[in-house]
């Protein structure tokens, strides 16, 4: 039979729970501004998307535009452009990734992309080098009308961000 002390708690058994729980408590109110701060800054946040206007880009022509501070390549491709890139064969490519890929269907001939060299980070020249894509003024990487690196240090294709067609006319990049 057990006896009354063994079942019964103790006003001391009451203040280490209550205390254990203020300190949780207080533990939590002082680590939350900590791991809040690591949050986006609201002015971040802002421009995390942008969209644009497609509708004054001719056929053949290019724009630079400016998402989250990184140039955009925003090219409206010739037909003749786009088979071009559609016809490399993957084996002749450094990072194989097909025309289709880097473009949304039903827009291929609209190339988005962002305007750094994956080499040193500068911005490569459009409608320039042997493949008449872009090339990279300080080191000499070429890239194709898709944005693919055929020649040169560069070790990887210009990047395609994360967009979407909200219209045929309007894009949201990021």
């Amino acid at each position: 039979m057990a006896t009354e002390a063994q079942h019964s708690t103790t006003r001391r058994d009451f203040l280490f729970v209550a205390t254990g729980a203020v300190a949780g408590v207080g533990a939590a109110a002082t680590i939350w501004p900590l791991i809040n701060q690591m949050n986006p800054d609201a002015s971040t946040l802002a421009v995390a998307s942008v969209e644009f206007n497609l509708n004054g880009i001719e056929s053949g022509q290019s724009v630079t535009i400016l998402w989250r501070g990184l140039p955009v390549f925003v090219r409206n491709r010739t037909d003749k452009e786009v088979e071009e890139a559609k016809a490399v064969p993957m084996a002749e490519l450094r990072d194989p990734e097909t025309d289709e890929q880097r473009t949304k269907k039903g827009h291929e001939n609209w190339l988005i992309m962002i305007a750094n060299c994956t080499h040193l980070g500068c911005i490569p020249t459009g409608e320039s080098g042997e493949f008449d894509g872009w090339s990279c003024p300080c080191h000499g990487s070429q890239f194709d009308t898709a944005g693919r690196v055929r020649k040169g240090p560069a070790p990887t294709n210009l990047v395609v961000p994360p967009y979407e067609f909200i219209s045929d006319t309007l894009v949201r990049i990021g």
